[in-house]
């Protein structure tokens, strides 16, 4: 039996991609969605992007603007849609920029959690599931190779630290109002249409542009990068599972590469990129591979793209064309 899901900030980078996959399932998706552009628009694809992510399936969901900082918006989407379950994807998605635009993070992320289910209360709505998008970055520096969700919290910057307070907030206000909730931490997500500048989208840019790829922390510095598609899986196992009620899972691939290892994958599809090696950056923390272990006992997740894949899955999509791709690469 289909269900009403409705996907804060869902015309998002992963949002889209979970709606996509909602909407194949038959279930009905509303996305509430302020479209802020947090990048230069004059150098962003932002909005070729956003045109790819709903391509196909645009008219099979319903598309609603608004700002998760806004009450006054959220109790009118609540009002009108009466979803059976939501996802709260909705935050500045630039960690950097979090640093820097202290204020906007912090209510794009705590202060608007708290607001949802403050709206959840008051309309007395009978929510089946409140999900609840974190952050690997709320671990800090790994302090042991296969980080499990118990792992010390010591999040580095702003975006880190909203994060687990957004995290608190869910927990605590869900116990208090009976909300069933789940919290998800993913990890270095890339893959078509991802538009803010992480460094796999920018390690994918420059070498298309035959642009030196820098990577910050030699060869040491490790990521559990994560295909899009595989998040979205994920998301979408937790937000109907009875396994994952009040209970926090790592969504990531679950085996850290280096930077290094992703910039050199790149060059084997752009044999002319050059790769420089730099110190580490400290204001970033030094993470490593996330368990998943819970995520596959309770919830079946199973994630399928490799970053050898992934990139090439990537490069396509960028317009790379296929006769130049390396051999032994083509499907």
């Amino acid at each position: 039996m289909s269900e009403k899901i409705l996907l804060i900030g869902g015309a998002g980078f992963i949002g889209s991609c979970i709606a996509r996959k909602l909407v194949a399932q038959k279930d009905r998706v509303v996305i509430f969605d302020s479209f802020i552009q947090y990048l230069d628009p004059l150098s962003s694809d932002y909005e070729s992007s956003l045109k790819s992510r709903f391509d196909g399936f645009a008219d099979k969901v319903e598309i609603i603007r608004g700002d998760v900082r806004n009450y006054s918006d959220l109790t009118r989407v609540l009002t009108e849609t009466r979803p059976d379950r939501i996802v709260h994807l909705a935050h500045m998605p630039i960690s950097t920029m979090s640093n820097v635009y202290v204020e906007e993070a912090i209510e794009s992320c705590v202060n608007s959690t708290a607001k949802i289910i403050d709206v959840i209360r008051n309309l007395d709505l009978s929510i089946k599931r409140f999900l609840y998008t974190s952050s690997s970055m709320i671990y800090g520096d790994f302090q042991f190779s296969n980080a499990d969700e118990n792992h010390p919290k010591n999040p580095k910057g702003v975006y880190g630290g909203a994060k687990l307070a957004g995290e608190i907030i869910t927990k605590t206000m869900c116990k208090q109002y009976g909300i069933d909730y789940t919290i998800i931490r993913p990890s270095a997500v890339y893959g078509p249409t991802d538009t803010n500048n992480r460094v796999t989208q920018i390690f994918v840019d420059n070498a298309m542009k035959g642009i030196k790829l820098v990577v910050k922390g030699g060869k040491e510095t490790k990521l559990d990068f994560t295909f899009v598609e595989d998040v979205a899986d994920g998301f979408i196992l937790a937000l109907f599972s009875e396994n994952a009620v009040n209970e926090i899972f790592n969504i990531t691939y679950g085996q850290a590469r280096s930077i290094f290892e992703y910039a050199n994958q790149v060059k084997q599809f752009c044999p002319d990129t050059e790769i420089e090696l730099k110190p580490h950056d400290k204001q970033m923390p030094k993470r490593g591979t996330l368990s998943i272990d819970k995520a596959k006992k309770l919830l079946g997740y199973s994630p399928k793209v490799s970053i050898e894949k992934g990139i090439e899955i990537y490069l396509r999509f960028k317009g790379f064309k296929e006769a130049t791709l390396k051999e032994g690469y083509k499907n």
